[in-house]
This record gives C-alpha cells, sequence and structure tokens, in this order.
C-alpha cells in the first residue's frame, strides 16, 4: 500500500507525491494552460507544489498563486525555495515576503536554501529559526547538499532543525545512494526528489549527459509490461518505494498529470529492483552530486 506522508524530523507530515514547477512559467502564452494543469492535480488529490524564488524569476510563484485561488490554504503544502545570496539577514525577509506575495499565502510550509553557495549556515540557520518565529514558515530545509555540506550545517547551532533535503535523484542518477541517504537516515531528514524522472526519461544533468535513454531501456520496459503500467510510472515508482523519499515530477497535460497520480497503485517488488539494477546499477563508491 503506497505510503502518503512522510514524518519531519519535526513530527509533522509531508505528502510524498508532489507537483514540481521547474521550467514552468517561462513562456506568458503557456501560463493558463499550465495553471490549468496544476489545478487539475489539486483536483485528483496532489497536496504538495513545489516552487522557488529563481524559477522565471519569481513567475513559478505566481503561476502557483494563482493556481491555488479558491483552494483551502490548509490543504496544501507550499514549498519555495531561497537563493544563497539572499540567504542572509539583509536580505531574506525581503525575499520571504516577495516568494510569500506571489504565492499569495502568509507562509510557506516548508523554505529551502536552494543550493549553498558561498551562504553562511550559522546565518542561514539564525534566520530561518527567527522566520519560524515569525510564523512567516513552518519549518525550513536544504536543497542540494552532499554530506560534507549536511556535516558542516550540524555543526552550527540549529542546523540540526533542519527538515528536508531536496536533491536529484532517479533511476539514472542514484549517487546520493552511497553515502548521503545513509547519512541522512541516521539523522532522521528524509527527503524531496526533483526530477524522478528525469528529464523526459532522460540521463542529463549540469555534470554528464549520456545518450542512453531510461525511457529505451530494456529492462525498464520489461517492469512496465510486468505491472501493465508506463514507463514514467516505473522511473516514479522507483523513487517512491523509499517511504523517506517524496517525489515532485512535472507535468502540464492532463493525461501525463493523472499518469503521475496513479503511480500510488504501483508497487515494484524486488525482483523488479533487482532488473532495474541491471541496467542502472547502486554506486559502489561516492559519486560527486549531480544536480540540473
Amino acid at each position: 500500500m503506497f505510503k502518503e506522508t512522510v514524518q519531519l524530523p519535526d513530527g509533522s507530515l509531508m505528502p510524498r507525491l508532489g507537483q514540481g514547477t521547474w521550467q514552468m512559467a517561462e513562456d506568458d502564452a503557456k501560463m493558463e494552460r499550465e495553471i490549468a494543469g496544476l489545478r487539475h492535480g489539486f483536483d485528483l488529490g496532489f497536496r504538495l507544489i513545489d516552487s522557488a524564488e529563481m524559477y522565471a524569476d519569481g513567475k513559478s510563484e505566481l503561476l502557483v498563486g494563482k493556481a491555488l485561488e479558491g483552494y483551502r490554504r490548509e490543504d496544501q503544502f507550499i514549498v519555495t525555495k531561497v537563493l544563497p545570496e539572499n540567504a542572509n539577514r539583509k536580505r531574506i525577509y525581503s525575499s520571504l515576503d516577495r516568494s510569500l506575495c506571489l504565492l499569495g499565502t502568509d507562509y510557506a510550509d516548508l523554505y529551502l536554501l536552494h543550493w549553498r553557495g558561498d551562504s553562511d549556515l550559522g546565518e542561514v540557520a539564525a534566520c530561518m529559526e527567527d522566520l519560524k518565529a515569525r510564523g512567516k514558515i513552518r519549518r525550513w530545509g536544504v536543497s542540494n547538499f552532499d554530506v560534507q555540506d549536511m556535516e558542516d550545517l550540524w555543526q552550527v547551532p540549529d542546523g540540526k532543525n533542519c527538515c528536508v533535503n531536496q536533491i536529484l535523484y532517479n533511476l539514472g542518477s542514484r549517487g546520493v545512494e552511497y553515502d548521503l541517504v545513509p547519512w541522512q537516515r541516521e539523522k532522521g531528514v528524509p527527503f524531496m526528489a526533483y526530477c524522478p524522472v528525469g528529464q523526459a526519461g532522460a540521463l542529463v544533468t549540469q555534470d554528464r549527459v549520456s545518450k542512453e535513454m531510461m525511457v529505451r531501456d530494456p529492462n525498464v520496459r520489461a517492469v512496465a509490461e510486468r505491472h501493465g503500467c508506463s514507463i514514467v510510472q516505473v522511473l516514479l515508482a522507483f523513487v517512491l518505494r523509499l517511504e523517506d523519499f517524496a517525489a515532485m515530477p512535472k507535468a502540464v497535460g492532463f493525461d501525463h498529470i493523472e499518469e503521475n497520480y496513479a503511480v500510488k497503485q504501483i508497487s515494484l517488488t524486488e525482483e523488479d529492483i533487482e532488473q532495474l539494477s541491471r541496467s542502472f546499477p547502486a554506486p559502489t563508491e561516492k559519486i560527486p552530486m549531480e544536480k540540473y
């Protein structure tokens, strides 16, 4: 049975299947269709929505805000992210206020440092805790943090209040399984996976480009045929087999959104995972963190 939520370190629950908005809101002519797609997802039952101030320079947050109009705020779990250059005492307050204004809400359920950059982690944690105290965010976390980044965060005051690490993870990008996943499990910090099915099933990151497509792989196809489901659903189910992972696939078309939501009905077996791993094996050594 599909596990609907993951428990965060503060004891609260976060939905495990959501909607991503990266590369949305970049074309004004497509925004109405994108809004309709997000709304279709809400109507199906998606409750987790992910955005960032960087996406389309805030237009993604505006897109989410427009899509959420008419829906009960308390039913939605809204995530957004702050750029590292804004994650300091001088800028984070106005940066968050802009995000909340665009999102059309008084608070974010989860506020993430988008990547580490040159940010002062002690200052980041202090600011995040202050934003919590002010009621502007319910909890905070990070994104694109590898083991050393997490260890550094754990050394600063209140760094251990980090609730989530959002990372690139899919069948073709499994490097985090080697050391980051065990590290965070020991500390009780769950994950959010972005690009959980790659780029339309392609293995493409800023660090490497593979001509091999997951959607063309015979083992992936065989597992899909065995379950009578789509290849995209196999790829998404692979991520969601890990109960401390949430996933945010991006889709605009109603059929693709419904396809993503229906993954709740699919449960991969150990045999399935073994077959998928023949083509895309688990790492046996440290791999530099991949990201888009």
